[in-house]
């Protein structure tokens, strides 16, 4: 068999440097939170609920989390005795995650946690560097790439016979 050669490519793999880089940020970020006994979903939720009164729903959108992994989250806080769900003043119908006096010493200890997480990478990139490497990424983040392409529509699968 021929060996035949791959199409030459004509831009560096940003698929591979933003995926590989979350990647390993993402598992050192759980397991520096792990330590305190949190996840990042759990810290997002503690974070952005004490920041004023917000829905399930809305800490689930803020946090980019399904109705189902928010409902686990929130159980996980419950239980810890970090967040509870109340009924919202504005909508009777809507559920508030409020944090407890624990569950707020613990956002702030995990906040801590989290910007350690971020400067050690960030201390990575020469200092003459950071500021535009952030820059620049939140370009990308909020211009050309911050909304998803809609999912592609799937296809009935075709039986045979």
């Amino acid at each position: 068999m021929t060996a035949m050669t791959p199409p030459a490519r004509t831009q560096p793999d940003l698929s591979y440097l933003l995926d590989h880089t979350s990647h390993v940020l993402r598992t050192r970020m759980a397991a520096a939170l792990a330590e305190i006994g949190l996840t990042a979903r759990m810290h997002c939720v503690l974070v952005h609920a004490l920041e004023g009164e917000r829905t399930q729903s809305e800490l689930a959108g803020i946090g980019d989390m399904d109705k189902t992994t928010m409902v686990v989250t929130v159980d996980a806080l419950e239980k810890a005795g970090l967040a509870e769900r109340r009924p919202s003043s504005t909508d009777r119908r809507a559920c508030i995650i409020a944090v407890t006096e624990k569950g707020a010493r613990t956002a702030e200890h995990s906040q801590r946690i989290v910007d350690s997480v971020h400067g050690q990478a960030l201390d990575a990139l020469p200092d003459s560097d950071r500021e535009t490497f952030l820059r620049l990424l939140d370009h990308l983040a909020t211009g050309h790439l911050s909304t998803p392409s809609p999912a592609p529509a799937r296809r009935a699968r075709q039986h045979s016979g």
